[in-house]
């Protein structure tokens, strides 16, 4: 039995999009009453940059109305993205006020392997990826920028829609992460699908991840780094219940959208 049997999508996972290996349809996934959500609403990527006219034509397909951005003003100035003409950006900096910016700025790291060893090696990158997971519900600035997203996704004159960070995988993955749960996606599902991050961003990044080990640095630390592993999502799930209780409480208190907001984001994206 593969991955889309298992978790119940009838639909491949990735959009096959060179630059951005890890665009994806957020929809397609079963829910715990059997429901469906919805295919060609939300997409969830990294950054668009660089893109080639190609991947501008095959993005063009998808007919997205919006863009929105969950990185750091420093990381968009670097590498800004390269949308179809008609798409409407949104800078969402979710890290803005975080104490823990470990996702936008571990990779320069790459390029000081011996140094990385002492300051990454021994478990303490995943502690760092684990602290900026609970701030993900904890700072003010990932508090707002995830309320905004949630509302525009809520607008279905705002779809179809993508949100995205630099390699789609720790800001974004939350996000999808947040969402698929309180649409009722099994929780197994919901990590298999941020597990599935690997699969599209490790090789993407292997030829630095193999340069950084050729220059005596600990392969551990780039795969960390480039890759996710479940006690990061579990972070943001475990700061949800220490501080929310449940995922309805965490978006009603925590994000200030209500039952009736709650009510048309499930009204949007599922189906029967």
């Amino acid at each position: 039995m593969d991955l889309l049997d298992r978790i119940g999508r009838s639909t491949d996972i990735a959009l096959g999009i060179h630059a951005v290996p890890n665009l994806r349809d957020v929809g397609g996934y079963k829910t715990q009453d059997v429901a469906t959500v919805e295919l060609g609403l939300t997409y969830r990527s990294d950054a668009f940059y660089p893109m080639s006219a190609e991947d501008i034509k095959k993005l063009e397909r998808l007919g997205l109305k919006n863009d929105y951005d969950l990185r750091t003003t420093s990381e968009v100035k670097a590498k800004p993205d390269q949308m179809p003409p008609g798409v409407q950006y949104y800078l969402l900096n979710v890290l803005a006020d975080a104490k823990s910016t470990a996702p936008a700025e571990l990779e320069r790291l790459m390029h000081e392997p011996k140094l990385a060893n002492v300051a990454l090696g021994g478990g303490k990158i995943e502690e760092l990826f684990k602290a900026s997971y609970r701030e993900f519900i904890s700072a003010p600035s990932a508090k707002q920028s995830y309320r905004t997203l949630v509302l525009s996704l809520a607008d279905h004159q705002k779809l179809p829609a993508v949100f995205h960070c630099t390699t789609g995988k720790d800001r974004t993955g939350w996000a999808a992460a947040t969402l698929l749960t309180l649409l009722g996606v099994p929780k197994e599902t919901v990590m298999e699908d941020f597990m599935r991050i690997n699969e599209y961003i490790i090789p993407h990044y292997q030829q630095v991840i193999d340069g950084f080990v050729a220059a005596g640095g600990d392969r551990a630390i780039p795969i960390a780094i480039f890759g996710v592993k479940p006690e990061y999502i579990e972070a943001s799930f475990d700061e949800i219940r220490n501080r929310y209780g449940t995922i309805e409480k965490y978006f009603s208190e925590g994000l200030g959208i209500d039952a009736a907001g709650q009510k048309a984001l499930r009204d949007i994206f599922l189906r029967k």
